[in-house]
């Protein structure tokens, strides 16, 4: 889903537009909604179904869904009623002093309790998260893996690593690290004001917003015909974590609300940074480490 949706934005001037505003607003929702229906049709269990990932990641399919957009279109998103996500879900990005990354995404769904003796750490309880209609790509089936929103990314231009992201949120963890990523590229953002300035979704017809979009943008969001569903949360949709690196200086960046860092140095030879969450309250920083505490909706 990220990778279409970064294909098809390619088609417009983003920073032209304005961040967060109407039109914005308008033309990435509607990428979401694209991705979202491509994803329920199309993304499941390689063992079960074919996924055409090369037509999905393809620039000429994304060029022509962008078309869609630079028309006008509205894309409709077939959506169930479905229970609240539960914050079970584990993001954490690492970079170390030789340059090595690590982005990783890890969710409980609702915690399962079961342990492999030794392991110490649970397995998924995701089976939620498969449709209970017959017949689907995410149908639930005997011995089949079911779709993730998760993804951890690292980001790359021609001097190397550029970003090490990722985050709890459920169904919008994708749609919160595309806007990081158009944050730092389109907008030039520093990596704590893209995960910290106001998100929006748009996995159904509904477009979903922070409270911190201001009404007159989704005034007139609405005067196009859009419904808008405000939501009470600051920073709503996904709780981003990430690290980006420009020329040699590593920065970190924590979504707010329940979030915290702790910028420290290794002792001796150089820094390692670590952007992490786990649970709804802050942990402890670990020796020379910078972490993010937070647990957010299963992935």
């Amino acid at each position: 889903m990220l990778i279409e949706m970064l294909n098809l934005l390619e088609s417009f001037d983003l920073a032209s537009l304005g961040h967060n505003a109407p039109e914005y607003i308008r033309v990435v929702a509607e990428a979401m909604k694209l991705a979202t229906i491509d994803k329920d049709a199309h993304v499941g269990d390689p063992k079960f179904r074919e996924v055409p990932l090369d037509r999905l990641c393809d620039k000429g399919y994304a060029a022509a869904l962008a078309g869609r957009i630079e028309r006008g279109e509205k894309a409709h998103v077939e959506r169930m009623e479905g229970a609240t996500e539960s914050p079970n879900t584990t993001h954490v990005s690492v970079v170390d002093r030789e340059g090595n990354a690590v982005a990783m995404t890890h969710s409980l769904g609702s915690s399962s309790g079961a342990i492999t003796e030794g392991l110490g750490f649970m397995y998924n309880n995701c089976m939620g998260v498969f449709d209970p209609r017959p017949g689907r790509t995410g149908s639930l089936e005997p011995g089949k893996s079911r779709f993730t929103a998760m993804c951890p990314s690292l980001v790359f231009d021609e001097g190397g690593l550029m970003l090490n992201l990722g985050a709890p949120g459920g169904t919008n963890i994708t749609m919160g690290v595309l806007q990081a990523i158009l944050n730092v590229i389109d907008f030039g953002m520093s990596m704590s004001d893209a995960v910290s300035v106001p998100r929006f979704s748009a996995t159904s017809d509904a477009i979903g917003v922070s409270n911190r979009v201001p009404r007159y943008v989704t005034a007139a969001l609405e005067a196009e015909g859009y419904e808008v569903a405000r939501n009470h949360e600051s920073y709503a949709f996904a709780r981003v974590h990430g690290i980006r690196v420009d020329g040699g200086r590593w920065t970190g960046g924590a979504a707010g609300l329940r979030d915290a860092a702790w910028p420290t140095l290794e002792s001796g030879a150089g820094p390692r940074v670590c952007c992490g969450s786990r649970n709804d309250r802050p942990v402890r920083p670990l020796r020379g480490r910078r972490r993010a505490g937070h647990r957010g909706p299963s992935g």
